[in-house]
């Protein structure tokens, strides 16, 4: 499984994002998220999908990295932030959150799509 980016200010093809990737459906793994994790790979992403678009709120605490946070409906990127290392807090409206290490979502925009493909 890959995750792959889409600028929506073209019409370029899909490039990668990463091709490590986990997906976290189970509340615990959600909770969990890279909490006590030292690092992740440059290639590596952790999604988070949910039953509807909602608010969803993500949280640093014992995560020593920054990372890169995307909040997608329907594969569409609402909002992309960084958060810092142990005190980074986020939110945004969206059905599936994407974490990414620090870097890796820069040429990322809201309106961009984002999306797993096997």
């Amino acid at each position: 499984m890959r995750l792959v980016h889409r600028s929506g200010r073209s019409n370029a093809p899909s490039t990668p994002l990463a091709s490590d990737v986990d997906v976290a459906r189970s509340t615990l793994e959600q909770g969990r998220g890279l909490m006590f994790r030292r690092s992740i790979p440059d290639d590596y992403a952790l999604v988070f999908p949910f039953d509807a678009p909602d608010t969803q709120w993500l949280h640093m605490l014992f995560v020593p990295f920054a990372i890169d946070a995307l909040w997608l409906v329907d594969g569409e990127v609402q909002k992309a932030k960084r958060l810092a290392p142990f005190v980074g807090l986020g939110r945004g409206r969206a059905d599936t959150v994407v974490e990414l290490p620090a870097g890796a979502a820069d040429e990322v925009a809201v309106g961009d799509e984002v999306r797993l493909v096997e």
